[in-house]
């Protein structure tokens, strides 16, 4: 009984439960670790989620925000990679290792999110607390174009995954996406089910995403030391479609979401991908549960 009551709570408290695992130290020293994309595309790890930097011909467009107090030491690290001025700020999605270093922007600049992603983040304490300061300002449904030419990006919404408005944000003309945490690494996924996250669904989302996006080589992921491919993007989409095929299998055996965690292996095929699942968003046993709601 104790043990339900805790993955009952993990599920319930969902993002905050991953921005409080992925957040560093207070007082840990803020390093922002830059890796050159392209000539004008930065990915910068550390403080939470990957965030990009995009520099066009009048600006920079920035993708996530990271933890609290993490906004200003990406403020300060573009400022080493060009003069040009941060105009416009994407967030991928709701969670708060990846929106909360809004609030250190400048109040100025253009905010964009999937329409489900700004309901979400209204819910968030942290933006409450500035008065809105860091919210977005423009949402979009399905797809959003901004700019053209070398300066593009297109941003898209194919259905829920990690959340219910998970954000892919391309950059045409360098064959680059960031994919947030629909796409967060090599590993089982993260399923925020009290922001709309749908383990049943991410797969059709990520082949949908796959298909539906042209000349793209390059993935920035959500939490990865390292980019991946177009290729990983069509595997993973496999991947989760397997562990939802295992769960439906075992379910219709009689089997608990408990049983199905403790009896899952790594399938073979999948050689690569981390074996340890992560304990956020309430570990297996909680994705199984919310799968076992969703098929019911």
């Amino acid at each position: 009984m104790k043990r339900a009551l805790v993955l009952g709570l993990l599920l319930t408290v969902g993002g905050a439960v991953m921005m409080a695992a992925q957040q560093p130290a207070a007082n840990a020293p803020k390093m922002v670790e830059v890796e050159k994309v392209k000539d004008n595309l930065y990915v910068l790890r550390g403080g939470g989620g990957n965030t990009a930097v995009f520099v066009m011909a009048n600006g920079v467009a920035v993708v996530d925000a990271k933890n609290p107090g993490w906004g200003q030491p990406i403020l300060d690290k573009i400022k080493e990679l060009t003069p040009k001025p941060v105009t416009m700020l994407i967030n991928t999605h709701t969670h708060g290792d990846h929106v909360s270093g809004n609030v250190e922007f400048p109040a100025s600049i253009d905010i964009v999110a999937q329409e489900n992603t700004k309901a979400n983040m209204e819910k968030m304490p942290i933006f409450k607390e500035h008065n809105g300061v860091g919210m977005a300002k423009r949402t979009f449904k399905d797809k959003m174009t901004i700019g053209s030419g070398a300066n593009q990006i297109d941003l898209y919404y194919f259905g829920p995954g990690h959340t219910n408005g998970d954000a892919w944000v391309v950059f045409p003309s360098l064959r680059v996406v960031h994919a947030g945490d629909i796409f967060s690494g090599k590993s089982v996924p993260l399923i925020d089910t009290s922001n709309g996250g749908s383990l049943l669904h991410i797969s059709d989302s990520l082949k949908k995403a796959h298909d539906g996006i042209k000349n793209v080589d390059i993935v920035i992921n959500g939490h990865t030391p390292s980019n991946t491919t177009w290729t990983d993007l069509a595997e993973y989409a496999d991947f989760t479609a397997d562990l939802v095929a295992y769960g439906r299998a075992g379910f219709k055996a009689g089997k608990t979401p408990e049983q199905l965690a403790a009896e899952w292996k790594l399938p073979e095929k999948y050689k690569g991908y981390s074996p340890q699942v992560a304990n956020m968003m309430g570990g297996l046993v909680g994705r199984f549960q919310g799968l076992q709601k969703e098929l019911q």
